[in-house]
């Protein structure tokens, strides 16, 4: 990887242009064989949706508008957040795992899920593991996906969050500020006690000293003493820096949610099946409020949109519960609809954008300074590259979609090609994108993006070193750019947005040579276009995900509980179920940092991948295609290996923390940190076991099929299905 780091493009066009190449190669010759040889995809065989179409769940669709809702469905904000987390370690890596993983894995997996759910008559893959493992994994695989379902959630909302939220920041004790000459601090703000920090003031700490080249709010209940031109200020314990929220994108956000209603409203009683109408309408509106909320942001009342981060969590906790209790076409089907316009717009122009730009990399291709871990990435590179980037090379939540509402929607078995594995390639696609959007930022830049506030003297001399050393930094002129506060907005939203719009910006300069002081202009609304593009993204999951977790929830509850607590249309059961899942992934967004919750939704997401190869491995043995079994065994045992090491290392972790908690001064503080690291570890634990469970009951079947008396299906030859 190192003699390779060295004869890698240094600009972004050879990359894409040869990334593409290889998708399109992998979907070619890879997809066919498995097509062909492994799902044995036949169009005579009638689908389920033919066989047993009700016009409600199970409905044969046309493959293009199924590759539509498919997609809509899978592409939630993981392939977007983990490569730009995940460019701590350079963008060589990470790129060489998207392309490599979704080729070999994730797609694998999404097409083969599909392939057994529709010859096991569109059943869920707690089902199909049921069927063809044991019962002992049915119920390992149900209990799996409803935590890793929580811990989704949560890590997705987090991003939302950290973009949107404000915060209360403080600095190490004992740090003092040091005005620049010909300046001097003010109070006044939103608050009494805030005094306004001028740009060029120096942070000094116990160890260390930088320059801070953006002006910001200090809150302090205890006066500050001289605030000068030159004066040295010594922060009191009670002081922190006050980070706004972002009124712009909060305002052109929440304007989503009653567009979508109207959506709805349109499509399904003023002009019932006016689909591309109403999407058009529904895309100018939303751009629409894009741009009104730059008018909004800049009025007095806009203030009222400047959240706190737990303003922000409380308030996606009840759309959350609405959307995943109202009926799907008020709001999920709509929001549906809107969010895929403007995926599948945005992605073909930043493909094009970043071709037609051709945009230096400014990161390292291999970064040897946070090789073994950083400010947003807390562990090595191996594992933690891969639980980091996961839904852009392969991510277990798409099984659900692929044994969920598709696989009882496909007309034909060789649509499944298409959809199954072209989606996934199309999200891989998404993943490196956002790689190289970080990748064109200058490191200085994205590290000051991507740092804690709080841990930047702990991470300062290091941040230095990258690139060579003594970086300037250009945060301050993108903060004016895009009239947002940039530094610690850490989540890996914000540093996508600014990378988006920097290629947006070059692009647009290639096509009008002199008009760049118009073009500066556009900044903040491409800037803000990308954060709304990338909020659609993960609400579309949340309110998916929400209900899905309520329905899994309420089957459980049916089965252990009462038989009227698994009725969808009992609305106690309903409104119960959605308020514990709704809370589950509260907690989570509250009681975690950026930096512990994304590693947790990764080894969540990536259990629940080795779940799914596991069940199709047992498929295949079942199906007397054992020959074929490599296909799933392969990426298994990879995503396996490198899961478990990460969530032994983050187990060892969570025991340190209680340990190390026993031996602190008793208090609240201290009995919430042993809570929240019990409840991780205990979480970790209970999907390692089902994921391995699975696995070893996947291993006994593949045993059993190849050791079978009949040679034809030991060799394999046997493609004979079962109903």
């Amino acid at each position: 990887m190192i003699l390779a780091a060295a004869y890698w493009p240094t600009h972004a066009m050879p990359l894409m242009i040869a990334i593409l190449c290889l998708m399109a190669i992998s979907y070619r010759y890879y997809s066919a064989f498995l097509a062909a040889k492994v799902a044995v995809l036949d169009d005579s065989r009638a689908t389920p949706a033919m066989r047993m179409g009700d016009r409600q769940n199970y409905d044969p669709t046309s493959k293009w508008v199924l590759f539509g809702h498919h997609f809509a469905a899978i592409s939630g904000a993981g392939p977007l957040i983990g490569p730009v987390l995940a460019a701590q370690f350079g963008y060589l890596p990470g790129l060489l795992w998207i392309v490599i993983g979704v080729c070999l894995g994730g797609a694998v997996q999404d097409f083969l899920v599909l392939a057994a759910s529709i010859r096991r008559n569109g059943k869920s893959l707690a089902e199909i593991a049921r069927e063809d493992i044991g019962r002992v994994a049915g119920t390992a695989a149900a209990t799996a996906i409803l935590f890793i379902i929580i811990i989704a959630l949560a890590g997705l909302g987090k991003v939302v969050v950290k973009a949107l939220g404000g915060e209360q920041v403080k600095y190490p004790a004992g740090s003092k500020l040091v005005l620049a000459e010909g300046t001097s601090a003010r109070a006044g703000g939103r608050e009494r006690g805030d005094y306004q920090i001028p740009a060029g003031a120096k942070l000094i700490w116990p160890g260390g000293e930088m320059e801070l080249s953006s002006p910001f709010t200090l809150h302090s209940v205890d006066p500050l003493g001289p605030v000068t031109s030159g004066s040295t200020i010594t922060l009191p314990s009670t002081a922190y820096r006050v980070v706004p929220g972002s009124s712009w994108g909060t305002f052109t956000i929440a304007c989503t949610i009653p567009i979508a209603l109207f959506i709805g409203f349109y499509m399904y009683r003023l002009r019932p099946g006016r689909v591309l109408e109403a999407s058009i309408i529904g895309g100018l509106l939303t751009l629409g409020a894009t741009v009104l909320g730059g008018w909004v942001a800049h009025q007095k009342f806009g203030d009222i949109f400047n959240l706190s981060a737990s303003a922000i969590t409380w308030l996606m906790a009840l759309y959350g519960f609405i959307a995943a209790v109202l009926p799907v076409w008020v709001l999920l089907c709509p929001r549906d609809y809107l969010s895929s316009f403007l995926k599948i717009g945005t992605i073909a122009l930043l493909v094009g954008g970043t071709i037609l730009a051709n945009p230096k990399l400014e990161a390292p291709a291999i970064n040897h300074v946070f090789i073994h871990g950083g400010p947003t990435v807390p562990g090595n590179i191996f594992p933690f590259l891969f639980i980091t980037i996961m839904c852009g090379a392969i991510s277990g939540f798409h099984a659900l979609v692929s044994s969920g509402t598709t696989p009882k929607m496909i007309k034909r078995e060789s649509d499944a090609r298409t959809i199954g594995y072209g989606a996934m390639l199309i999200e891989g696609l998404v993943g490196v994108v956002a790689m190289i959007a970080a990748a064109t930022l200058p490191s200085p830049d994205y590290y000051a993006m991507n740092t804690d506030l709080d841990k930047v003297p702990a991470f300062h001399a290091k941040i230095l070193e990258v690139g060579g050393g003594g970086g300037i930094e250009h945060i301050a002129m993108y903060e004016q750019n895009t009239q947002e506060s940039l530094r610690g907005r850490t989540g890996g939203a914000v540093t996508l947005a600014v990378g988006m719009a920097h290629i947006f910006d070059q692009a647009a300069a290639r096509l009008w040579r002199g008009g760049e002081g118009a073009l500066r202009s556009m900044w903040p609304y491409w800037y803000h276009f990308a954060i709304m593009f990338e909020a659609l993204f993960i609400l579309t999951t949340i309110d998916a995900g929400t209900r899905i977790g309520r329905f899994l929830l309420q089957e459980i509850a049916g089965r252990v509980i009462h038989p009227k607590l698994g009725q969808t249309s009992w609305w106690p059961s309903a409104w119960l179920s959605t308020a514990l899942i709704v809370l589950g992934w509260v907690y989570f967004i509250s009681s975690s940092s950026m930096a512990a919750i994304w590693p947790m939704f990764g080894v969540a997401n990536q259990m629940l991948a080795v779940i799914a190869l596991a069940v199709v491995t047992a498929y295949l043995a079942n199906e007397g295609r054992v020959r074929y079994v490599w296909t799933t065994v392969f990426p298994m045992l990879v995503v396996a290996t490198t899961t478990t090491t990460a969530a032994s290392q983050m187990l060892a972790r969570q025991l340190t923390t209680i340990a190390t908690q026993f031996h602190n001064p008793a208090g609240a503080s201290r009995t919430m940190a042993i809570i929240n690291a019990a409840v991780q570890g205990a979480l970790i634990s209970v999907m390692l076991i089902c994921g391995w469970l699975i696995a070893i009951g996947a291993a006994i079947k593949v045993w059993e099929a190849w050791h079978r008396p009949s040679p034809a299906a030991r060799r394999g030859f046997a493609t004979v299905g079962r109903e």
